[in-house]
């Protein structure tokens, strides 16, 4: 196995002491000359050297290292978070580290003793079932993904997910629709969630009939929005419009309906949440509410960037991102011959 270059080793192909190499790549080289640092740098790839960033680490209590940690790297919505939070981490010169810790509450803590035990600058992380205590333990700056409900003591990052429900259910209304059924999704954090929230007061506003058996709890994932559909679809008296929790759901709803011979949107409306890339392909293409993923991941980056360098004010900021809806050819007016 060849042996890996040492400063030692560029040291002497350049002629220079092993304090100018260590100057010039660690980039305080001020006071080396030009034609010095070349010949250092030239040498630096000759051999294929590579700073040892851990030995780096620790003289400044820094790894340029931060971790990202995502619930579900499966769901398109996080790895356009993902991608938000990477761009501008490593446009200051961090490294990105991402975690997936898959809704599991286990998987959660050991990844925090791993940012604790590499000594990582900062974490992002939209939390499962970690504690504020817990992260104060880190010992290092925090942006919570999310609303940050549970963690008001970090600073938040996330979208104004009540206002888009009831934009989406305001137009569901405008359309005729009256009995309207929700696909939750289950919180791994509260009881509520801010859309079953948002459907109770969007009903108590316009005086509509809350019917518990129009709303299903369960996984983010499209088999469950399947076998939510199925359900509701075969209620005695069936929803005109389901709203999802998200968009993931809301495919799964729309293949159940179809695979019971629905037409959509004439039997039945359907509306996600997230516009995911996937959202714009399905027939018909599905009407949704636009999350602002790349924006909430640089966002977060540029919060945790700014705690990390001092910069950010002493109380915890908690930022929240106007979401979009996009009507596609999901959601249409109800029959008239239904009977709501």
């Amino acid at each position: 196995m060849t042996k890996r270059p040492t400063i030692i080793d560029v040291a002497r192909l350049a002629g220079v002491s092993k304090a100018t190499v260590a100057r010039v790549v660690s980039g305080q080289d001020v006071l080396v000359r030009e034609e010095t640092r070349e010949r250092v740098l030239k040498a630096v790839d000759e051999l294929g050297y590579e700073r040892n960033a851990i030995a780096g680490s620790l003289r400044t209590d820094q790894t340029f290292m931060v971790a990202l940690c995502i619930p579900d790297i499966t769901n398109p919505f996080w790895t356009v978070v993902a991608r938000g939070v990477q761009d501008a981490i490593e446009a200051s010169g961090y490294t990105t580290v991402t975690v997936n810790s898959d809704w599991t509450a286990e998987r959660e803590k050991n990844y925090l003793r791993m940012v604790r035990r590499n000594r990582f600058d900062g974490l992002i992380i939209n939390p499962t079932s970690v504690s504020s205590e817990a992260l104060s333990r880190l010992g290092v700056p925090v942006v919570i993904l999310g609303s940050g409900d549970n963690q008001p003591d970090f600073d938040s990052v996330g979208s104004d997910t009540e206002a888009a429900v009831q934009d989406a259910l305001e137009h569901l209304l405008q359309l005729g629709h009256r009995r309207i059924a929700l696909i939750a999704g289950r919180s791994q954090r509260r009881r509520e969630l801010a859309r079953y929230l948002s459907y109770r007061l969007f009903h108590q506003r316009h005086e509509l009939p809350l019917d518990e058996s129009l709303v299903i709890e369960c996984e983010f994932s499209e088999r469950d929005g399947y076998e939510a559909m199925q359900q509701f679809l075969n209620l005695p008296q069936p929803p005109t419009a389901v709203f999802c929790a998200n968009d993931l759901l809301a495919i799964g709803a729309l293949k159940a309906a179809q695979a019971l011979d629905r037409h959509i949107p004439a039997d039945i409306s359907i509306i996600g949440m997230d516009d995911i890339y996937a959202a714009s392909m399905t027939s018909p293409s599905l009407t949704t509410v636009a999350k602002p993923k790349y924006e909430i991941g640089v966002m977060a980056a540029r919060m945790l960037l700014e705690r990390m360098n001092g910069d950010a004010p002493d109380s915890a900021r908690h930022v929240r991102i106007q979401c979009q809806f996009v009507q596609r050819g999901s959601t249409g007016a109800v029959r008239t011959s239904v009977n709501q």
